[in-house]
């Protein structure tokens, strides 16, 4: 054990300091957050969680445990990330407000991918805006879109794709739960498919 490690009996050792860093990172970009607004809401300043995010500030539990809240990961989530070079995708299921979000992707920045699976129950809409797109593909089930002005219901096989600016909502359209694929990405970061019911086609990624 190293002298730091001995000097705080919190901290980590250095296999898992190495881990850390990039998974916070990445967790980071999922929420499209800045480093000043993580700051706010975990009271870290910005040079401390900019030195975590690098591997040059060892993460101690008075540093992590806010920085789960925030992520709304598990402190096991966040320190359990798989190694470099790892090709294999470790996902662990996050559930949120009862909607189950499984991520496909690891990177930081980009499209994400998630599954999602919604609960059969039937919500009142509650329509939101924020930057970037979304690409949505229906696995089973029947998904209501409310988008703007539209209300659309999707079944298997049907698609979506449309601009987050726009005020939007999905949720299960009958009492009958729905799996879904998500692609989300920053503003300029689309798929090449339009709301359809009968032409499919792969996603493209486009800066």
């Amino acid at each position: 054990m190293d002298a730091a490690s001995e000097d705080d009996p919190t901290a980590l050792d250095a296999a898992s300091l190495l881990a850390v860093g990039p998974r916070l990172r990445a967790l980071r970009a999922q929420r499209d957050a800045t480093l000043a607004e993580l700051s706010a809401t975990t009271g870290i300043s910005v040079s401390t969680l900019s030195r975590l995010e690098s591997g040059d500030r060892r993460p101690t539990l008075e540093l992590l445990l806010p920085l789960a809240r925030a992520h709304g990961v598990t402190l096991d989530e966040l320190v359990d990330a798989p190694p470099t070079g790892d090709p294999r995708i470790h996902v662990r299921p996050i559930t949120r407000h009862g909607r189950t979000m499984v991520p496909l992707t690891r990177r930081a920045g980009g499209i994400q991918a998630y599954k999602m699976v919604e609960p059969g129950v039937v919500r009142e809409p509650d329509p939101q805006t924020h930057e970037g797109w979304e690409w949505l593909y229906v696995l089973s089930g029947r998904l209501r879109l409310v988008l703007g002005e539209h209300d659309l219901v999707l079944g298997p096989g049907e698609v979506a794709e449309f601009d987050t600016r726009v005020p939007h909502w999905f949720g299960a359209a009958e009492a009958q739960s729905v799996e879904f694929l998500s692609l989300f990405g920053k503003q300029g970061e689309r798929a090449h498919v339009r709301a359809s019911t009968g032409r499919r086609s792969a996603p493209e990624h486009r800066a």
